[in-house]
């Protein structure tokens, strides 16, 4: 589907513009290329420093929660992905930048019917952060110009099982030690055991809004660009059952 606004400097940015359309009401300007929020146009290329500096960072929720609508319905657009190869070699202007878990059944970019160019992706068992990954973050928003940060964890999630199973084995103990404390913090009336998927998935979700308040408080360049509301961050959880993404904000 391709809309054109007459302008020359919109030629190659048409996809991203219907959601831009769609988040916020502005015009095609949007984030180009058929990728994150945005691909109607199969002729599809990198979105631009312009482009993605538009973007408020509810926008870019918006389009992220457009995206995974999208992907429910079975109508993800399509996209060109050597075209957005090519046009992104030279330089890269993600819009957000996401901490998710490495479960092979939560690629970000596909359930959130996103493209090449459009987000950094940290991914680590449990959706934790350390210093790496704040350091991660901090390029993607400080120097990069990312304007969210997203940690999205998801149900039936096995780093949270072996957490509350108190799991031990090389590094994976270390890694589980940092979402224990979501498993103690976690308030549940029932079996409070890896065998009860509802506990499972309340300490996913207790476990992502801990991450997300540890964010602000370990990394004070993350904390101020929020406070200028130069980005936003938060939290999500997916659904592995029905394909949706719950956006805490």
């Amino acid at each position: 589907m391709h809309q054109n606004s007459g302008h020359p400097q919109d030629c190659n940015c048409f996809n991203r513009r219907n959601f831009l359309k769609v988040a916020s009401g502005a015009t095609a300007a949007g984030l180009g290329g058929g990728s994150l929020l945005f691909a109607h146009d199969a002729r599809a290329d990198a979105l631009t420093k312009e482009l993605r500096d538009k973007l408020a960072p509810d926008q870019i929720i918006q389009a992220m929660k457009n995206g995974n609508a999208r992907f429910r319905k079975g109508e993800r657009k399509e996209r060109n992905y050597l075209r957005e190869q090519k046009a992104s070699a030279s330089g890269q202007y993600p819009a957000a930048a996401l901490l998710s878990c490495i479960d092979s059944r939560a690629p970000a970019e596909v359930i959130m019917d996103l493209g090449i160019g459009d987000i950094f992706n940290c991914r680590v068992a449990g959706n934790v952060e350390n210093p790496d990954i704040l350091g991660s973050l901090e390029f993607a928003c400080k120097l990069a110009g990312a304007k969210v940060v997203l940690v999205m964890g998801h149900t039936a999630c096995g780093a949270i099982k072996g957490a509350i199973d108190n799991a031990e084995l090389g590094n994976l103990t270390g890694l589980l030690a940092k979402i224990k404390p979501a498993v103690q913090a976690t308030a549940y009336t029932g079996e409070r055991s890896a065998k009860n998927y509802a506990f499972v998935d309340a300490v996913a979700r207790k476990n992502v809004e801990m991450t997300v308040a540890n964010v602000r408080k370990d990394s004070p360049v993350l904390a101020e660009l929020e406070a200028k509301g130069t980005i936003k961050i938060t939290g999500a959880m997916y659904n592995l059952e029905t394909g949706a993404v719950e956006f805490f904000d």
